[in-house]
């Protein structure tokens, strides 16, 4: 499987962004798919997770209420929409693939994709 992750840019706080991740490969839909960003001088961090089961996601406590994780498995895509955006969110965002069970450790995942910046100003 091979992702791309786009859809960042720079953006003043309260605003809103939406990342895309485009996959390659026919099995896109037994995937569980989830996104992670890292901030400079950070670890990377979890952010949400969907399951292969669209109505199985998981959410960072940090973003809960103001991001939401959807896929279209007909287009192979998994959207992260990002509202009420804070300083704090600025980061690199990235996608990842998960063959296994829904997770929130980076560990898990078997597939990622280049990091999209997202730059959010106060």
């Amino acid at each position: 499987v091979q992702l791309q992750a786009f859809g960042g840019g720079l953006v003043q706080a309260g605003g809103s962004l939406r990342l895309s991740c485009a996959a390659s490969g026919r099995t896109f839909s037994s995937y569980a798919m989830g996104w992670f960003r890292q901030a400079p001088g950070k670890e990377r961090e979890f952010v949400a997770a969907i399951g292969w089961r669209r109505d199985n996601t998981y959410y960072a406590d940090s973003v809960k209420g103001r991001f939401t994780i959807s896929r279209d498995n007909s287009k192979n895509t998994v959207y992260l929409q990002m509202n009420s955006l804070k300083p704090e969110d600025t980061a690199i965002y990235y996608c990842a693939a998960d063959s296994g069970r829904l997770s929130q450790r980076p560990d898990e995942y078997d597939y990622w994709g280049l990091g999209t910046q997202v730059t959010v100003s106060s």
